[in-house]
């Protein structure tokens, strides 16, 4: 067989992502926040790109590219001097001055002063440095705070760290007694038993039926065997479902109360308002910087007088062309990323009516797909839309991903939404007889006479999403 060299022609179709391209993808699954570093920075890098006033672009009236815009006026000077001068005097003055507007801008500029959450270690060691401990104690302490986990148990064994710094095991279990003196109550300990038992000591509360049950019966307290812990103890099933409920408060991860992590706030990227009968769609973009192109630069390309110029002069007109049209693309973007989160959630409300009007028992099965061929785009561009943005409504303030989950048929052939069955399935379980409470199968077939089709394992796998313990667990005596 010969072997030779052919030149042929082929017409093929594929997708190329530009940089343009993929800066559109990255903006329109941007959440708020990090648009608006976006935007910052690009003020920053970009000088053609320039803030406008919010007098002259609104979030209804956006600035689009090629719009004409006026430069804007030059900065005025700023009196350094009597600006230091005021600044120096407002921050000493601790006391109320008697003006309000005053005290009200210190109080805001001591609240916007960064801090940091101290951790675990640090808390324990701060107490520690209050104890008569010698240099041999302090090191075998900073060995027992290093191998705390975040819930403030103590993952190395005694005699491990006996070993490493040398000592004997019983100086390490009096250090260690020393640190489960301190605060959090509860923290060093090995198990969770140790955990409950220091904290009911720190209540001052041994021998109590309480520190009874933890000390004694803990097997047949974690299993609830109410019963049969009466009769050991001589007393009745009441008095234990009470010293049940006081070991109930303890706290099982008590290095969370010093290092939980910092609360994360949403700022929603949609509000929604009803209005008559009718909801509104607003974008909450009111504080997010409005762009431009500058007009300064815009003039240098627009000046055509100029029909020979120097190799530098050639060079500045190409960065400014390459900056302009990365502005001009930006501003675009961002736009369309406004309207394509508008049309998505109105094709949301239109087709989650009843959720807005009557609540989450009414929240009907949606898919990503549906809503993309609703507002004719494709169903990765609604995926982003709907990645990591949170929409405020008069029901509170949801992540958009919510309005879309799996459906449950009916015996009269409709869909109902899976969080629709959970709520459903909570609000049973609220109201329910607390000394006999429904089991997963007696759940189902109470769904069953609602018209639900739903399996028992449905409804514990529902239950375990919901966080709700299993019946045996929510029995009281």
């Amino acid at each position: 067989m010969a072997l030779d060299i052919r030149l042929t022609q082929k017409l093929t179709q594929k997708l190329v992502m530009t940089p343009q391209l993929r800066q559109a993808i990255k903006i329109l699954q941007l959440p708020r926040g990090e648009l608006d570093a976006l935007i910052n920075e690009e003020l920053a890098e970009n000088p053609v790109v320039e803030r406008t006033e919010e007098e002259e672009a609104t979030p209804e009236e956006p600035i689009v590219a090629g719009e004409e815009v006026e430069p804007t006026p030059a900065a005025e000077e700023i009196d350094w001097k009597a600006y230091l001068e005021s600044y120096n005097e407002d921050m000493p003055a601790l006391p109320p001055t008697g003006d309000s507007e005053g005290d009200e801008e210190r109080q805001n500029t001591l609240e916007n002063l960064l801090t940091r959450t101290e951790s675990l270690a640090e808390h324990l060691s701060w107490q520690l440095r209050f104890s008569d401990l010698t240099e041999e104690e302090k090191q075998i302490a900073s060995l027992i705070i290093g191998n705390l986990d975040v819930d403030g148990y103590l993952q190395a064994s005694t005699k491990e760290i006996a070993a490493s710094a040398g000592v004997s095991v019983e100086l390490v279990e009096r250090v260690l007694q020393i640190i489960q003196a301190c605060d959090p109550p509860g923290v060093g300990a090995r198990d969770l038993r140790e955990c409950l038992l220091i904290q009911l000591e720190a209540r001052n509360t041994q021998g109590t039926l309480a520190w009874k049950l933890v000390h004694d019966q803990f097997d047949s307290l974690v299993n609830r065997r109410f019963p049969e812990i009466a009769r050991q103890l001589k007393c009745s099933a009441e008095d234990v479902q009470a010293a049940a409920d006081v070991v109930a408060t303890l706290n099982p991860k008590p290095g969370f109360q010093v290092s939980s992590e910092d609360p994360k706030y949403v700022v929603p990227d949609l509000i929604v308002e009803r209005v008559d009968d009718q909801y509104v769609v607003l974008l909450n973009d009111r504080h997010l910087p409005r762009l431009r192109i500058s007009a300064a630069y815009e003039s240098v390309l627009r000046d055509k007088k100029r029909a020979e110029c120097t190799d530098g002069e050639a060079k500045t007109r190409e960065y400014i062309q390459s900056k302009l049209n990365s502005a001009r693309w930006l501003i675009q973007t961002i736009e369309q990323r406004r309207r394509t989160m508008i049309k998505v959630m109105n094709c949301i409300i239109r087709e989650q009516r009843e959720f807005f009007d009557k609540g989450i028992a009414f929240l009907r099965p949606l898919t990503l797909q549906q809503v993309a061929r609703q507002i004719d785009m494709h169903e990765s561009t609604v995926s982003r839309v709907c990645s990591g943005k949170y929409v405020q409504t008069p029901r509170g303030v949801f992540e958009l991903k919510f309005y879309f989950s799996s459906g449950l048929e009916t015996d009269d052939g409709e869909d109902v939404s899976a969080r629709a069955a959970k709520d459903i399935i909570k609000t049973l379980i609220e109201e329910e007889d607390r000394k006999d409470p429904l089991s997963d199968q007696r759940i189902a077939a109470l769904l069953h006479e609602k018209g639900w089709r739903i399996a028992r394992r449905t409804v514990a796998k529902y239950r375990e999403q919901l966080r709700i313990l299993p019946a045996r667990f929510r029995r009281r005596v």
